[in-house]
Order: structure tokens, then C-alpha cells, then sequence
């Protein structure tokens, strides 16, 4: 019997490893989709469902060693060993950690409390009305024009403008300088850039499926990787106000209590 308890015991610590300190509020995920939920005031709110974690720790950065700065690289996703090149995997055999799909590198105040192979979860790492930061690349559009891409009026289209109603119009106004200035808006590559989107509310947290509701859309198509972390902003979390009833007559004056006035005796 006690034999078999050791091995139970020892199947427990393999199979739940260290986490990681709730004070990295950060995390990467994959984009699932869009849908409605309500919450329990009755009010329906469109959210998109990111399945956030669990990601381990491959690698930690601190000030005193060669990096020069305190940060927590973190991994999401399985990938084949032959699939990763020769330094990634070396990166992941000293973590005693199998090959990752993507790694992201989170900037920390102080990387002491962090160890290689901990693991980034929801548990405790974010709430219900806590804001957000969500990071991802913008779906790709490919090649468009000024219209489509900088939101150009066009041209009229009528009037004999023929085939120049999508035209952007003039692209120089100096006969001297004979070139088209850089920085000038025309058409070409729409899309697949990174956007940020700030100050996302969290609607509801699944800690057992590792799902983040959040109340808006995020960059990037569906299985698209973003990264959540706590806001930038000042406010880091929404308010609740409570509004105290006002009593009203029927031609809308306030009505003021009066206080009750003692006895005389």
C-alpha cells in the first residue's frame, strides 16, 4: 500500500506543476470567436470567447544577469520537435518543457518571484469588470485601394468621369518637386498589422476551460494568437455607481423628507 501511494503522490506532482504568482496579470491565447451572453442585471452583451492559457514559463530574464532587464517569457500552443529550429529547442529542452508554438515575452517589475516551468493560468489573474489590453494582427485584406483603404470620398460619378469614379484624385500639388511625397495615403497592402485594442471589459472568466469573455471585438481572425494583459490606462477596473432614488411630485419638483420632530413633553 505504500508503495502505491508513492506512486500516486508522485503521479500528483507531475501532474500538477508550480504556478505562477497572480501578480503577472498577462497572458496569451487564441482568438475563438464571437457570441452574446447575459449577464445578471438581464442585459445582453456581444463578447468574443479567447481561450487564454495555460501557458508555461520557458524562460526568465533579470537585471542582474546579461539581459539588462526583468521579463517572463511565456509559450502557448504544442508543436512538433522537428518543426522547431535547433536554438528554440534547445531553449525548450533546458526548460524541461515540450516544443511550444508561439512564445511571447511579458516585461515584469520583478522577475525574482518567477521560475522556469511555473505555469500562467486564469485562476485569480483577472475578474469580472477588470479592463484589459488584448494585442493580435489585424485580419489581412491583401491589396486595396485608396477608398477601401484610407476611406477616400472618390470621385464623382456622373458628369463624364468615365472610369475614375474609385480615383483617388491628385497625389502631388508641387510642379517644382516633381515626385509624389513619402508618406503619401494611396492604395496598396491592407491588413495584417498589429493592434492593440485598450480598456476591454471582462464580462465573465471559465477557469476550468481556460475561456476569457470580453465585451467587444478583438484583432485578428478566429484561432488568431493575442495576448491579455492589464491595462495601460488609469482605470484599471469599471465602477459600479449607485444612483440614489430622488422622489419626484407630479410636476417633477423633489420632494424633501422632512426629519421627524421630537414630542414636547
Amino acid at each position: 500500500m505504500s508503495e502505491e501511494k508513492e506512486q500516486e503522490t508522485a503521479q500528483g506532482t507531475t501532474l500538477q506543476p508550480e504556478k505562477a504568482p497572480p501578480a503577472l496579470r498577462a497572458v496569451i491565447g487564441e482568438k475563438i470567436g464571437m457570441t452574446q451572453v447575459f449577464t445578471q442585471s438581464g442585459e445582453a452583451k456581444a463578447v468574443t470567447v479567447v481561450k487564454a492559457g495555460p501557458c508555461p514559463i520557458v524562460r526568465v530574464k533579470s537585471v542582474d544577469a546579461r539581459d539588462g532587464y526583468s521579463a517572463v517569457m511565456l509559450g502557448y500552443g504544442e508543436r512538433r520537435a522537428k518543426s522547431v529550429s535547433k536554438p528554440d529547442n534547445g531553449q525548450f529542452k533546458a526548460a524541461g518543457i515540450a516544443p511550444l508554438k508561439f512564445l511571447r515575452e511579458i516585461r515584469v517589475a520583478d522577475s525574482k518571484p518567477f521560475k522556469v516551468g511555473q505555469i500562467v493560468d486564469l485562476a485569480g489573474r483577472f475578474a469580472p469588470g477588470d479592463y484589459v489590453d488584448i494585442q493580435g494582427v489585424s485580419r489581412g485584406k491583401g491589396f486595396a485601394g485608396a477608398m477601401k483603404r484610407h476611406g477616400f470620398h472618390g470621385m464623382p460619378a456622373s458628369h463624364g468621369s468615365s472610369d475614375k469614379e474609385r480615383s483617388p484624385g491628385s497625389l502631388a500639388a508641387r510642379r517644382s518637386l516633381g515626385r509624389v511625397l513619402k508618406g503619401q495615403r494611396m492604395a496598396g497592402h491592407l491588413g495584417h498589422e498589429t493592434v492593440t485594442t485598450q480598456k476591454v471589459e471582462v464580462v465573465s472568466v471559465d477557469e476550468k476551460n481556460n475561456l476569457l469573455y470580453l465585451n467587444g471585438p478583438v484583432p485578428g481572425p478566429n484561432g488568431g494568437l493575442v495576448t491579455v494583459r492589464e491595462t495601460v490606462k488609469t482605470l484599471k477596473r469599471r465602477r459600479t455607481v449607485v444612483k440614489a432614488a430622488v422622489k419626484r411630485d407630479k410636476m417633477g419638483n423633489i420632494i424633501v423628507e422632512k426629519k421627524p420632530t421630537k414630542k414636547k413633553v
